[in-house]
């Protein structure tokens, strides 16, 4: 099956489950570098690093990779905390939005 068909599968699919396809421009990958970076550490990390017997196994491991990713030790760049710590800072300190 070529590309031609898989993509219109895709849109078949979106279509039908009210998913709006939004594509980053052509040779454009800083569009979304954040999106860029995450799907290149889990490719190398989680995808190119095991074997998945089955549907069940890939999304165990991809649950793994994923908790593991977000506790792991502190990054430099979000002030020595991990994922997980500086997501729950950044929620304490977000505005409450009101109605």
């Amino acid at each position: 099956m070529g590309p031609e068909f898989i993509s219109r599968d895709l849109d078949l699919w979106a279509y039908a489950n009210g998913v709006e396809l939004d594509f980053s421009r052509p040779g454009k990958p800083t569009d979304n570098a954040f999106i860029e970076s995450l799907n290149g550490k889990f490719r190398a990390e989680c995808l190119n690093a095991h074997w998945f017997m089955s549907l069940a196994d890939a999304r165990g491991k991809c649950e793994r990779w994923r908790r593991d990713c977000n506790t792991r030790p502190p990054h430099s760049a979000i002030g020595y905390r991990t994922l997980a710590e500086a997501r729950t800072a950044s929620r304490l300190t977000q505005p409450a939005l009101t109605p």
